[in-house]
């Protein structure tokens, strides 16, 4: 059976009205803050395309007024499925900008566990927007990266297993220091910038922003890695095999 929902959520980003259209209606923009590598295929009647784990899902734009609106619409599914997303951008003073998210589609008899994941993962992929407009202005991820590790442990002792990795308390809060060496990799030296119950985790560098994801056991327990560096020399490749490997080692 499926249950409509409609999900909304508002965020003041220290940015202008253009400098959040480019983050939000952009492929090398959404790369920089959002979830796999995207492509836009800008104007009304265009697409939108995620390619995340080997997967990609595509969308028709259905709104495209440049530093006012965006929305786009996902293919529905053949039972009925289908997932819709506007972005309302209002500029105010002093330069800043409220951003209007609204969501809106079915989802399936897990609908209450999918519908808290997703406000979870919009306050935490919100939160990464406006880190990027402030700490990485007028760039864009030169390298994205995305790991997999499912059925990692469950979530008390995923959250142990990585916050340890890390250096970091079984509680973080903001502005902890982190650090994580990766074999193959510089040393990784930073804050938390995000931490939510014990499956949402963030870490700002001077030249990335690292997020881990738990989810439960009804998604199989997979800790989910999705990291934006901003570094020149940034090969996504590499880091992808070497988080990957980091990910395997650490829930084996």
């Amino acid at each position: 059976m499926l249950h409509e929902f409609d999900l909304r959520k508002e965020i003041t980003l220290p940015a202008t009205p253009e400098e959040v259209w480019e983050a939000i209606a952009t492929g090398p923009g959404i790369d920089s803050w959002f979830m796999g590598r995207n492509e836009v295929l800008g104007g009304e009647g265009g697409s939108t395309r995620m390619t995340l784990g080997g997967m990609a899902e595509g969308s028709t734009i259905t709104a495209w007024e440049p530093g006012k609106r965006f929305a786009h619409r996902g293919e529905e599914a053949p039972d009925g499925r289908f997932m819709a997303f506007e972005y309302l951008i209002e500029g105010r003073d002093g330069g800043s900008t409220v951003l209007r998210l609204a969501q809106h589609g079915f989802l399936g008899d897990d609908w209450e566990a999918e519908y808290e994941a997703m406000q979870e993962g919009w306050d935490m992929y919100l939160h990464t927007l406006a880190a990027y407009l402030l700490h990485f202005p007028g760039r864009t991820a030169t390298a994205v990266v995305s790991a997999f590790r499912p059925g990692s442990a469950d979530q008390d002792r995923a959250w142990s297993l990585l916050t340890g990795a890390l250096g970091l308390p079984g509680d973080p809060a903001a502005g902890d220091p982190a650090r994580v060496t990766v074999d193959g990799l510089a040393p990784v030296e930073g804050v938390v910038d995000y931490a939510a119950g014990r499956s949402l985790l963030g870490v700002r560098t001077a030249d990335g922003l690292y997020r881990f994801i738990h989810s439960g056991p009804e998604r199989g327990d997979v800790m989910v890695l999705g990291h934006h560096l901003f570094a020149p020399d940034a090969d996504a490749a590499k880091a992808e095999r070497a988080w990957q490997d980091w990910l395997t080692a650490l829930f084996s």
